[in-house]
This record gives structure tokens, C-alpha cells and sequence, in this order.
């Protein structure tokens, strides 16, 4: 007799998401590639990949944010397995170099 509760492993599809960051814009120029490489590899190391890039560049904040007026604006477009959503905000809200995410989940 098979018990009901026997755990099926599941594949979970690749869920589109978009990701708005504020860094810091104290950062040089190869430390602002840096911080957003470092979340590229973040993705593509979970299974993900990378749609689409945007960089805004360096804007004013509508309020002070830690002490900044301003702060370099980048929009990332990607798909990601839902499961790594809450490690990557985790990653997120620790880096010192990101004022300020927002992470979306896109509708399919």
C-alpha cells in the first residue's frame, strides 16, 4: 500500500520578475559595474538569466534616503525560480551599496 503522503518532486517553472535598485552614488564608476555584476551572478547562479539591463543613471531622490539626495537608478529584467526571490531581497538589504529594491513579480 503506497502512502498518500509520499513527496513528489515538483519542477518549478522560471518566473519572470523585475528588479529596480538605487546604488549608492559615492560608488566609482568600476564599483557601480561591480554591484550590478554581483547581482547578475547572484541570478544566473540560482538557474536564472539575465532579459534585460537598464541603466537609468544617476537621479534625484524624491526624499533622503540614508543620507542621499541622489542615487544611480538601474531596472533588471529577469527569470528566476520563485524559491530564491527571498535569498536575493536577503542579499539585497545587506549590501551597503544598495540604498534602496524593489522586486516585482511579473504576471505571465
Amino acid at each position: 500500500m503506497v502512502s498518500e503522503n509520499v513527496l513528489t518532486e515538483t519542477v518549478e517553472d522560471l518566473r519572470d520578475y523585475e528588479l529596480v535598485i538605487i546604488i549608492s552614488p559615492q560608488l566609482s564608476e568600476d564599483s557601480y559595474e561591480a554591484a550590478i555584476d554581483k547581482i547578475n551572478r547572484f541570478i544566473t547562479g540560482k538557474g536564472g538569466n539575465i532579459v534585460d539591463t537598464q541603466r537609468w543613471g544617476k537621479r534625484k531622490l524624491a526624499y533622503m534616503i540614508k543620507h542621499f539626495n541622489e542615487g544611480n537608478y538601474v531596472l533588471l529584467k529577469f527569470k528566476m525560480k520563485p524559491a530564491f526571490s527571498r535569498e536575493l531581497e536577503a542579499n539585497l538589504r545587506i549590501s551597503e551599496d544598495v540604498i534602496r529594491h524593489l522586486l516585482v513579480k511579473m504576471e505571465s
